[in-house]
């Protein structure tokens, strides 16, 4: 069977891949168990640079190739090709310093209380071979060489990309350039495969060579393939990033004071990407009478109908409205323009409107995601309102509140946290810088496990466990478990963070 890669624009087809047989798969796997181990974090820092050197050089072809396949554009995904190879130098870096491994060394101490201790020393591991399920909202970042790839190589995890079926030429010539780069650079075979393919996904999670996986998608996707991780018979972690309606509150005195720029930032917020985006701010929380909603219409009422990546994606987001605008309360504030003719997977532009008791009588409709060009406002008529609608969202990625000038906003920001992974404040949630601080997490329904985030240094740490040596000789231990500390990486020694040779 085959895979069809269609342009979203005008529906023409781009071209066909072939789907991973059984038999490929099970070579793929067989590889990939046996790079596990296979090099040293030198080794993997060097790795990762090649690739991200080889996709830099090859953006002449890359980038046109992923524009006639999901229709973002030239500057987006120049931009988003960048931040791949950014994100590659980035966690390669952190991953040389040593500090995703955490090398703790408890020296022996028969006085220890309540009872005398032996040497012990710890580190994290990679945890086996990792399976990376591709998005399809960001062809580079979130892909082949993405974030859950690169951070899996930098825990020292080879790695098996199921790629997407809605940029499977640009995922093809992407995996292409990574084997090049990793075979110039002395990889092993199995430290990168790509397969194709529904059932080749779904067996890849089952097989026993596969110890980890990660996944960016839908609320049903991310649901099922967990479902399947934890009902091996060797159950492995599933770190899936799913649903998000990413909530905004608006307080009294921002709609009073600002109410023209907030409406600007939100139609460039949650038309970015033609919403498209895990961060978008589907649900605006805003004053009774604030006249945000109105504003928000006036400036997408003219607005052409953007093309979505694909046509499962438009018909979903179409779908999803329909049902959103039947439910009772619920009503239509404004659109864009209607879609042009053709076979093209445009969607158009839709702002809703309801109230908070709305919502707190019906919080599963109202505050479904609609993963496209639309949000929601929620009206609140009281502080009370407001707390009880912050308990009654799901959990999301992000939550945003913009406040008046000099404006106590210590509860809601509190509020907020309790349902998201990153609070933002008098600024938008989408764009998500790849750094040290950085966590993009949060409640279910937004990632099966709120502890973890998919981007920043924090990344690492999914495909890592730890292991603890007692009293082991110094020639069996990890190098960064030895006495010496020639690489100068921070250590905990007996309690303390140091540089300094264990004495």
């Amino acid at each position: 069977m085959t895979i069809t890669s269609v342009n979203p624009v005008d529906g023409t087809v781009v071209g066909t891949v072939p789907e991973t047989s059984p038999d490929e798969l099970r070579a793929v796997l067989a590889a990939a168990s046996a790079a596990v181990g296979v090099g040293d974090t030198a080794d993997r820092v060097r790795w990762m640079t090649a690739v991200a050197d080889a996709l830099d050089a090859r953006a002449a072809d890359l980038i046109p190739l992923a524009d006639q396949e999901s229709g973002l554009g030239h500057p987006r995904l120049t931009s988003e090709l960048g931040r791949t190879t950014g994100q590659l130098r980035f966690l390669a870096g952190y991953a040389a310093s040593g500090q995703p491994f955490e090398p703790t060394i408890d020296t022996a101490d028969p006085g220890w209380t309540p009872t005398p201790r032996s040497d012990l020393r710890s580190i994290k591991v990679g945890i086996g071979v990792a399976l990376v399920f591709a998005a399809s909202n960001f062809p580079f970042a979130f892909s082949v060489a993405g974030g859950d790839t690169a951070s899996a190589w930098a825990a020292g995890c080879p790695v098996v990309v199921k790629a997407h079926p809605g940029h499977a030429l640009l995922s093809e010539a992407v995996g292409q350039a990574v084997r090049d780069a990793l075979t110039a650079a002395g990889a092993p075979e199995g430290f990168f495969a790509l397969v194709h393919g529904f059932e080749a996904g779904v067996a890849a999670l089952a097989a026993d060579e596969v110890a980890v996986g990660a996944f960016t998608g839908s609320v049903a996707g991310g649901t099922a393939l967990h479902a399947i991780a934890a009902g091996r018979e060797r159950p492995i972690p599933f770190f899936a990033e799913m649903g998000s309606v990413n909530p905004v509150v608006v307080t009294e005195r921002a709609a009073r004071e600002r109410a023209e720029s907030i409406a600007e930032g939100l139609a460039g917020s949650f038309l970015l990407g033609a919403g498209q985006f895990c961060t978008k701010p589907g649900l605006v929380i805003v004053p009774a009478d604030s006249d945000l909603p109105e504003r928000l219409t006036a400036l997408v009422t003219d607005r052409p109908a953007p093309v979505l990546l694909h046509h499962g994606i438009r018909d979903r987001h179409a779908t999803g409205i329909m049902g959103l605008l039947g439910r009772s309360g619920v009503e239509l504030a404004g659109t864009g323009q209607e879609p042009p003719a053709g076979d093209g997977a445009h969607a158009r532009i839709t702002v809703a409107s309801t109230t908070a008791a709305t919502l707190l009588a019906d919080v599963e409709g109202v505050t479904e995601e609609h993963f496209g060009p639309s949000t929601v406002f929620v009206t609140y008529s009281s502080a009370a309102e407001l707390r009880a609608v912050l308990a009654a969202v799901p959990g999301s990625l992000t939550g945003t509140v913009h406040r008046g000038a000099d404006e106590d906003i210590a509860e809601v920001v509190a509020l907020l946290a309790r349902r998201a992974g990153r609070v933002v404040v008098d600024e938008w949630p989408t764009g998500v810088a790849v750094t040290w601080a950085q966590f993009h997490g949060g409640p279910h329904p937004a990632t099966t496990d709120a502890r973890f985030t998919s981007v920043g240094a924090g990344a690492i740490t999914r495909f890592l466990r730890p292991v603890a040596y007692q009293n082991t000789p110094a020639d069996a231990l990890p190098i960064w478990l030895r006495d010496a500390n020639p690489d100068g990486i921070v250590r905990r020694v007996d309690g303390v963070l140091t540089t300094a040779a264990v004495n």
